[in-house]
């Protein structure tokens, strides 16, 4: 094997060199199309002793559509699933055109499934993105933004109508300068890998519209793309324009499990006709081999297999030298250190990705968990990785209705640090979000206590009524918890996720798992957008980017005078206050002065009626307070000196103008 040979299809001057991987395969056809989509040629791929099967085609190049055909062992009974009637996608395939059409002719043994299998697509080789190209910001400065491509910008009256939705409406200027204006470093996009949707969504007229069921992992969505476009040249372009203005671009990848449903029931579209059993976790049944299933899909991907691990690092690579792909969150990324015995941080995965040289600059974050038993690893990745942080989500919802103590809020705004503060690892390690793609957003939050779809507990509180109301003082308290609970995720240790449409007050009437919910209808909804609320976000994220007290990645300890747990009386916090189940009022008196700013004090109050502060000494200038419908000028917010009223439930921030007794 060639030192720089890769799986897929690479044109090179000879034609195109196929590679693929099957340890049980004991013959594989290359099957070629022509322009017209009928069958043009086949040719019979050469294997080796290591489970690589290859063919260089002369003739052939860019836009060559192709598929497999796999011959060898066929009985699910034993973890095989070769099927040589059924065409196979590329695994590692650059390019995939055509949609799926669902059909039993895609399940039943020995039925051709040619027409109704998308094809693989040749790519001619890309200039690698310059790793200078890639804005690189520092894990503390970092303030993520997760968006979904389709539903940020197909309801955006300022994005051209062929771009919204699609790869192009992400570099679209309206779009650019918003996430500018917010303040926001990275934008984390729903998976753009190749995907399709269930079955049983298809037979009922809906979509799987988050992703979450790849096909291909290398291939960008072409659903995403423009009608006739490229989705390969316009993903490309739009990360370059983020890029441009500074911004990074990392893509959510679903790697712990495959669309092709579970063994013997699934339909078999490429990994599994290939080699099953080195794809897919296996344990023994009672009437042979069945699925492992700890990814809740039937179908989890054993990252314990070297060619599953090669696959995986070598789309990886790709994404970040043809596309500049910055990071990269890893969904259900428990699943991906399994051993034997569950998690582990030892699993040969995490030595392959430490050991790729492309993936060292790489920002690489896990959900660190799955539905298997054990599957719960929060705090067990290393460093560097970081990893989403529920624990403060779950925290800081708690609190702000009204179900939590200040010791658990204490803990949230200090990185979580009983959990995350391990050797080599810093307050960064926590991806912290309130709101993400699943469940609720943040209005949803503040306005039910009920999902629409059951067994979705959300920690949500609706504020007296159960959704939209006319009611003043209701509607009045909803804004300031929105508020508070933005404020939190801002001011906390740790790297802050805001949800895309939750900063102009996007809802889904109460839906928490809104997979199938059509961008043209849920999208984020510019044309009805809260824009106070945006102006009120922006400003909190100013407030992070320019105080580094609230940006300390270094760990802060009990005795650390950087932070100072005060009560309403502005008295140290003692034991029983803490413990005081009746107590509603906090202020954190936050140092800046040993990073070079300045001082703040934050207030948080999670009852009703006004909390009255007794300051710690100087003046304070307030620069946020969740009473704000939107902030004044920096010049027309309140000085106060000794005291400040907040309006609960509520929070606000106030800077030290000077020390007492300055002149």
């Amino acid at each position: 094997m060639a030192v720089d040979e890769v799986l897929g299809a690479t044109v090179g001057t000879e034609g195109t060199t196929f590679v693929v991987s099957s340890g049980v395969a004991e013959r594989i056809e290359l099957c070629l199309f022509g322009t017209d989509g009928a069958e043009a040629d086949r040719v019979d791929l050469t294997g080796d002793r290591d489970g690589l099967w290859r063919a260089t085609v002369a003739g052939v190049g860019h836009g060559q559509r192709y598929g497999f055909r796999v011959h060898g062992p066929g009985d699910p009974a034993a973890g095989h699933a070769c099927d040589p009637a059924k065409l196979l996608v590329d695994p590692a395939a650059r390019r995939v055109a055509g949609e799926l059409q669902w059909s039993r002719e895609l399940v039943a043994p020995g039925v051709d499934s040619s027409p109704l299998v998308p094809r693989s697509v040749v790519v001619a080789p890309l200039a690698p993105v310059p790793a200078s190209e890639r804005p690189g910001t520092p894990w503390g400065r970092t303030v993520v933004y997760e968006a979904h491509v389709g539903q940020l910008t197909a309801r955006h009256p300022l994005v051209p109508a062929v771009a919204r939705g699609r790869y192009p409406g992400l570099a679209a200027p309206a779009v650019v300068d918003h996430l500018q204006r917010l303040g926001v470093t990275a934008v984390e996009l729903l998976p753009v890998q190749q995907f399709v949707s269930e079955s049983f969504l298809a037979t009922a007229g809906r979509q799987n519209v988050w992703g979450y069921n790849p096909l291909a992992w290398g291939a960008p969505h072409a659903g995403y793309a423009t009608a006739g476009g490229d989705p390969v040249t316009e993903l490309r372009r739009a990360v370059a324009a983020l890029h441009e203005a500074g911004i990074e671009v990392w893509l959510d990848v679903v790697y712990n499990h495959t669309c092709e449903g579970g063994l013997g029931e699934g339909p078999i579209l490429s990994l599994r006709g290939f080699d099953n059993a080195a794809t897919y976790r296996l344990i023994a049944g009672p009437g042979g081999l069945v699925d492992d299933d700890v990814t809740g899909c039937g179908n989890s991907v054993d990252t314990r297999s070297p060619s599953v691990r090669r696959l995986i690092r070598e789309t990886l690579v790709r994404w970040v030298q043809d596309f500049g792909i910055d990071g990269f969150r890893f969904d259900l990324a428990a699943t991906l250190i399994r051993g034997d015995d569950g998690p582990t941080a030892a699993s040969a995965f995490l030595a392959d990705l430490a050991a790729e040289p492309a993936l060292q600059d790489v920002k690489l974050v896990a959900e660190p968990w799955d539905t298997g038993m054990g599957g719960y690893a929060l705090g067990r990745f290393p460093a560097p990785w970081r990893e989403w942080n529920d624990r403060f989500r779950d925290d800081v919802r708690d609190l702000w209705r009204g179900q939590a103590g200040w010791s658990q809020g204490a803990a949230a705004l200090t990185g979580t640090a009983a959990t995350f503060r391990t050797p080599g690892r810093d307050a960064t390690a926590a991806i912290n979000p309130v709101t993400t793609h699943d469940g609720f957003t943040l209005a949803d939050l503040v306005t039910y206590d009920e999902a629409r779809e059951s067994g979705h507990h959300q920690r949500s509180w609706n504020g007296g009524l159960e959704g939209p109301t006319a009611d003043p003082g209701v509607r009045a308290g909803r804004r300031r918890r929105q508020r508070a609970l933005l404020a939190t995720l801002l001011c906390a240790q740790g790297v802050p996720l805001l949800l895309a449409g939750d900063e102009l007050g996007r809802s889904q009437a109460g839906q928490a798992n809104g997979y199938t919910l059509e961008a043209d209808e849920w999208g984020v909804p510019w044309p009805e957008a809260d824009w106070d609320l945006v102006a009120w976000t922006s400003a909190a994220v100013a407030l992070r980017h320019a105080h580094p007290a609230l940006r300390r990645v270094g760990w802060v300890d009990p005795a650390d005078t950087v932070v100072r747990w005060l009560t309403e009386a502005g008295t140290p916090m003692g034991d029983a206050d803490w413990t005081d189940p009746g107590r509603r009022s906090l202020q954190v008196e936050v140092s800046g002065v040993d990073l070079g700013g300045t001082d703040l004090v934050l207030l948080f109050t999670t009852g009703g009626g006004d909390a009255a502060f007794t300051l710690p000494d100087g003046t304070w200038q307030v620069q946020l307070d969740a009473a704000w419908r939107r902030p004044p000028d920096a010049g027309r917010r309140p000085v106060v000196t000794g005291t400040a009223t907040v309006q609960g439930p509520g929070f606000a921030a106030l800077e030290r103008i000077r020390p007492v007794h300055a002149t």
